[in-house]
């Protein structure tokens, strides 16, 4: 079904041509969108008309026009006036009013398809023939992308990133759940991952400049088949959920620079809770001060550079020796070392997996 502001924006666009006044109703008589000034009863006039075979009709010097969707009466559409120039005005009028009927339908039925092929609710073969008769490309490079916002999205939202993306291109904006908006992009033979930085990056900003607050985006990898378009979704839901623990102070996350987090994220817990009991020996990286965690971030941050690690944390070369020497005597590893360093990253990666996962069960 059209929308009430749409069908106003139309009468309106052809009454600033043609000069006449038009109103859309209901089979009812009922009001839609209407360029008239006042507020007159049309019911009387209407449902005679409705039960009548004619497909128009001058009724009390005003043209009546039947709009129909596939045989189905859905709108009746009054002009004001009885002449051939107000029939031909109203003609064209119901017409453009049928050709949006036609495209909201198809439309429709184009985000039913997209929805159905991010859920893997679609066989192969349904999805070649689908994808051909709503004409869209199957062999195009495509990439999907995911909006998380803090609530609950509207319409409003989603017809923002439809008008930031542009209404000319292929891509596809739709929603499968409460607060995440889907952006299914095309993308052409030059374009890469780094036009996809930056679409994310124009859609944060829009979103943000409109008060939206707590906005993540994610994308998967790019795919060339419409068949692997479920892939790519799967991988910025992944991206979502990975990087909110292990990258939270980003706010657009790349499936494809997940790294490690991504296998961490698969692991059973039981699994994590042997590791961390097998490293630490029933310790938790939470035992260690604000001073050790400190000394530790910073030693990673500068690939287990001692003299640049010291400056950073302006502490005598000898005094982050004697931290290391300190942690090496509790754990067991030395960060100096790098199979020791790979380990204890880890380590602290898949305590910080589960502390999330805690997080989600209550």
């Amino acid at each position: 079904m059209i929308s009430n502001q749409t069908l106003q924006n139309t009468i309106e666009g052809l009454k600033g041509i043609t000069r006449i006044d038009l109103c859309v109703m209901d089979t009812e008589g009922k009001v839609l969108a209407s360029t008239f000034t006042d507020t007159e009863d049309y019911e009387s006039a209407v449902v005679p008309f409705v039960e009548s075979p004619a497909d128009s009709q001058v009724i009390q010097g005003y043209q009546f026009f039947k709009i129909f969707d596939e045989h189905q009466l859905e709108y009746i559409l009054m002009a004001n006036g009885g002449s051939e120039d107000v029939y031909m005005v109203g003609k064209i009028a119901a017409f453009q009013i049928q050709n949006l009927l036609v495209a909201y339908k198809e439309r429709f039925d184009k985000d039913n398809f997209i929805k159905n092929l991010l859920l893997d609710n679609l066989l192969l073969v349904d999805i070649y023939n689908r994808a051909k008769k709503l004409h869209i490309d199957t062999e195009v490079r495509r990439v999907i992308l995911i909006v998380e916002t803090s609530r609950e999205k509207d319409t409003g939202m989603l017809e923002s990133v439809r008008v930031l993306l542009g209404s000319k291109t292929k891509d596809f904006i739709t929603a499968v759940d409460e607060k995440n908006i889907i952006v299914v992009k095309e993308l052409a033979a030059n374009e890469g991952y780094k036009e996809m930085e930056q679409v994310a990056k124009n859609i944060l900003e829009m979103l943000q400049s409109e008060g939206e607050e707590d906005v993540h985006v994610a994308y998967g990898t790019i795919v060339n088949d419409i068949k692997e378009v479920s892939k790519s979704y799967k991988e910025a839901k992944l991206a979502l959920d990975v990087g909110k623990i292990f990258f939270n102070e980003k706010d657009i996350i790349a499936y494809n620079t997940l790294g490690i987090g991504r296998l961490i994220y698969q692991l059973p817990i039981p699994l994590c809770k042997m590791f961390i009991r097998e490293i630490f020996e029933g310790k938790s990286p939470d035992d260690f001060d604000e001073e050790t965690l400190t000394t530790i971030n910073k030693f990673f941050e500068n690939s287990l550079n001692v003299s640049e690690t010291s400056r950073q944390l302006y502490i005598h070369r000898n005094t982050l020796v004697y931290r290391l020497d300190k942690l090496q005597k509790s754990t067991g590893l030395d960060l100096r070392v790098f199979e020791d360093a790979i380990t204890f990253k880890i380590a602290l990666m898949v305590v910080k997996y589960m502390k999330y996962m805690e997080t989600l069960e209550y």
